[in-house]
């Protein structure tokens, strides 16, 4: 008898019993699970969204034993794959992604552009398609990450190519000695006076600032954001908070004729010390081209 237990609409977890050892993972998988069939489970082993024992997995004949705790992670990732099985289907997926550019590279750090729809960094679903695995594989190194913005955002990340760096790098974030600023476009008129949101976000005290950069009025603002604090989320959940969603944000907005392509928040500077060299570093990049041609629209 199959034990499954359900930890979110995306994720399964499953116990081998003593009946199915065995059984290769694929087949336990498309036995056990009625939203995958046997290919689709091979994508998804493929993609890295299987987990044997709390580890990634991804060998489709690798044999279950009973009492191991197999999780699939039935997100985003698995949808957006092509369902084709293979290391060509796997390179078709990434050629469907829009493609990095580099800012800025040394020994220690790189400094890109990530483009909208473009994960950052591995994720339960997936550890395929990302951007710091991109750069690693480029490489040939290991790459670290340092910090995030979200898969329909774009803008500037930094990443580190060693470990001493990374450390550094991750204490500058935490402790905030960094420079970071986005242009986000809201709905609706976003008032003269609010220059400063700082309640908390996911329990933690989160603080952004606020100036107008173009109004279309009684429908949207362009707004340049300074973080002082770096919370998942933080502007959405600010702007949200406000009164004001981000335009294309389907998880705390809400829907708009104003129709822009994604979400419309742009990361677009970026300044901190080199933690090998002691060099300032400032990264400045224009709006992304899809929100930019989408704001002309409007103009």
């Amino acid at each position: 008898m199959v034990s499954r237990g359900v930890i979110s609409a995306d994720k399964i977890r499953v116990r081998v019993t003593k009946a199915d050892e065995g059984l290769r993972l694929d087949q336990f998988l498309a036995a056990s699970i009625p939203e995958l069939s046997r290919r689709k489970a091979r994508v998804l082993l493929e993609i890295g969204g299987v987990f044997v024992d709390r580890a990634r997995v991804k060998v489709a004949s690798r044999k279950v034993k009973e009492g191991q705790l197999v999780e699939a992670v039935l997100g985003g990732a698995l949808d957006r794959a092509t369902k084709k099985t293979g290391q060509q289907a796997r390179s078709q997926d990434e050629a469907k992604t829009r493609t990095h550019s580099l800012l800025f590279e040394d020994d220690y750090i790189v400094i890109a552009n990530k483009p909208a729809g473009l994960l950052t960094a591995p994720t339960p679903e997936s550890d395929r398609g990302n951007l710091s695995d991109r750069l690693a594989r480029e490489r040939n190194i290991r790459i670290w990450v340092v910090h995030r913005i979200d898969l329909n955002t774009s803008g500037i990340l930094v990443f580190a190519k060693t470990e001493d760096t990374n450390r550094e790098l991750s204490t500058t974030f935490r402790e905030h000695n960094i420079q970071r600023q986005y242009i986000a476009v809201v709905q609706g008129d976003w008032p003269e006076d609010l220059l400063r949101v700082d309640t908390e976000v996911g329990g933690k005290s989160a603080v952004s600032h606020f100036e107008i950069i173009e109004r279309f009025p009684g429908k949207a603002t362009v707004l340049r954001v300074r973080l002082e604090t770096g919370r998942t989320h933080q502007i959405r959940i600010h702007a949200a908070e406000a009164g004001f969603p981000v335009l294309g944000d389907k998880q705390y907005g809400e829907v708009s004729d104003l129709a822009p392509p994604r979400m419309a928040l742009h990361a677009y500077l970026l300044a901190f010390i080199h933690p090998d060299t002691g060099e300032d570093k400032r990264f400045e990049i224009p709006l992304a081209d899809d929100l930019e041609a989408w704001l002309a629209t409007l103009r």
